[in-house]
């Protein structure tokens, strides 16, 4: 407790390593928690991303946050794989606890821990996680060679996990609430050009099914309200995230989404000296590119104020 910290990042990936790159370079020593088991975030569950500049022929999301992990190691910043459980930021200096029982105190915080995947809300969904539903096929896809998966979703990441899980299983079904996909153009022609991918259109999953572990889905048709049941091995959940701003309820303005509030232009947050990055702000663009960038912003926003205090 008796040291104060310049600066303390909370959550890592694209937005949080990035802003410890910069933080260490102006020498504010950042200490970053990168958390006790989503360390890297989302993208440690995303095979080949195409789209990172200066990566020609794509690189493995896994691959892209061991590298940025490393390079904000080099230049001086503290990782450390832990949660942190409480904070309070309403004062000039910030006080945080973590999972093992430590105390922080610091000058200014970033805050970094992006979002989580959004469930369907079904009961069975929950029994049977782990048993035949999952939220990541990078994780799990393994587990179902020469089965027959459905996928929940419309997005971008609905189509990934579709075409990926075709590695896998004998045929994917991609189950969506409409009669389009929300998703961009190539991704929806990959998945269309899939001859094991199959659509099952304006239909939402009631019901997940099986006693151990999955046997089937029931289905209603959104236009009929018919209702069916039908055989998977396994249910896919791509439907979108929620941001991780519970520890923030009541201390920094949140929007209705659960989004933290930033200042026009900035990265600043209600509270002086706390500053948000990545995808705990951003329910627009979502991409590694852009956490990255607003993890920059986040640094140098934290540098000037420390430089003002």
């Amino acid at each position: 407790m008796s040291e104060i910290h310049e600066v303390v990042i909370v959550g890592s990936g694209p937005a949080g390593y990035t802003a410890a790159i910069y933080a260490a370079r102006a020498q504010l020593s950042p200490i970053l928690y990168e958390g006790s088991v989503t360390a890297g975030g989302a993208l440690m569950n995303t095979t080949e991303v195409e789209n990172f500049p200066g990566f020609v022929d794509g690189v493995m999301g896994p691959d892209l946050m061991d590298s940025m992990r490393k390079q904000s190691e080099r230049f001086g910043t503290k990782l450390v794989t832990d949660d942190i459980v409480s904070m309070e930021l309403g004062g000039d200096i910030k006080v945080l606890k973590d999972g093992s029982g430590n105390t922080l105190q610091a000058k200014s915080v970033i805050l970094a821990t992006g979002s989580a995947y959004k469930e369907i809300g079904l009961v069975n969904e929950k029994r049977l996680s782990g048993r035949g539903v999952s939220w990541c096929a990078t994780c799990d896809g393994f587990f179902f060679r020469e089965k027959v998966i459905a996928v929940v979703g419309g997005g971008d990441s609905a189509m990934e996990e579709a075409n990926f899980l075709t590695k896998f299983a004998s045929k994917v079904y991609v189950i969506h609430r409409r009669d389009s996909l929300r998703a961009s153009k190539i991704m929806v022609e990959r998945a269309h050009a899939n001859p094991k991918i199959e659509f099952i259109w304006n239909t939402e999953v009631i019901d997940v099914l099986g006693a151990d572990k999955v046997s089937g889905l029931k289905l209603r048709n959104l236009l009929t309200n018919e209702e069916s049941e039908r055989d998977f091995d396994g249910l896919f959940v791509a439907i979108g995230h929620l941001p991780r701003s519970e520890l923030l309820v009541g201390q920094i303005d949140l929007d209705g989404e659960g989004y933290v509030k930033v200042e026009s232009g900035s990265t600043r947050t209600n509270q002086k000296g706390v500053f948000a990055c990545g995808d705990l702000v951003d329910h627009t663009y979502r991409q590694a590119i852009t956490a990255a960038g607003s993890g920059c912003e986040a640094a140098l926003d934290a540098e000037r104020f420390l430089s003002g205090h």
